[in-house]
């Protein structure tokens, strides 16, 4: 199974900020640049999606969250695997089209577009994402159309055929990480995702997210350079449990 797929907080990340992590699905590029999608994206070795023969461990991978609110996705296959990803997509208010022969209830039931007859490369026609979830010559077609198209797939447990993975993600009150192990081992982010969730404590976060975007402001307004904002950040939160002095001991005060 690929790694799980999830919705996207409403705030879009920010580059001047490499504190505040930003929410699943959000960058603002069309894939014909990089897509930030919870995953990341890699040419597998052999895949016409990903342009390139290069072993899988030359190239890291881009990790990146994607905003797909009213942008077209495209399904192709309609099994317990396609309709497994629809409600992720669908919470990040994706247009959700499903192509395939044969459409389960689920599908059918969710209220996206569905046309019941085999691809078509014009399937990907102005659509900003594809998922794969169909038999593996069916998806080869899928990742040929979709390179051709400069359309990043993500082909679902198939990585010859996938340009793009997604992510195990842990959410908490607004707080996103995505975790990959460059498509060879999804099983592996699951776990680590399950221990990143036991270490979070849900309302605690909320609580630093709040303090981390007061912070935030103030550094904006004050045009605070970059490598200030860490230590500052430290300080505030350590000040919500009444131990300033120890977030500054040992790492400096920031002025």
């Amino acid at each position: 199974m690929t790694d799980t797929l999830v919705a996207p907080s409403p705030v879009a990340p920010s580059p001047d900020d490499l504190i505040d992590p930003g929410p699943a699905f959000e960058t603002a590029a069309p894939p014909a640049s990089p897509l930030e999608c919870s995953g990341d994206f890699h040419g597998r070795p052999g895949s016409t999606a990903g342009g390139g023969n290069a072993p899988a461990a030359a190239t890291p991978l881009f990790p990146a969250f994607l905003k797909l609110r009213d942008r077209p996705v495209t399904v192709v296959g309609g099994g317990p695997v396609a309709a497994s990803k629809l409600r992720a997509l669908l919470d990040a208010g994706a247009d959700v089209t499903v192509v395939a022969p044969e459409v389960a209830a689920e599908i059918t039931g969710s209220g996206v577009a569905v046309r019941r007859r085999p691809f078509r490369a014009s399937d990907l026609d102005g659509a900003w994402l594809a998922v794969a979830a169909a038999p593996p010559e069916v998806n080869r077609e899928v990742a040929a159309a979709a390179a051709a198209r400069r359309l990043f797939v993500n082909a679902v447990d198939d990585p010859a055929n996938a340009s793009l993975y997604l992510g195990g993600v842990v959410r908490r009150r607004g707080v996103t990480a995505a975790i990959s192990t460059d498509g060879r081992a999804p099983a592996l982010a699951g776990l680590i995702r399950e221990a990143i969730e036991a270490l979070l404590p849900e309302d605690e976060v909320g609580r630093w997210l709040a303090a981390a975007e007061a912070e935030r402001a103030g550094w904006i307004a004050g045009r605070v350079p970059m490598e200030r904002r860490r230590p500052l950040l430290v300080r505030a939160l350590a000040a919500l449990y009444g131990d300033r002095p120890a977030a500054e001991e040992g790492r400096g005060s920031a002025p």
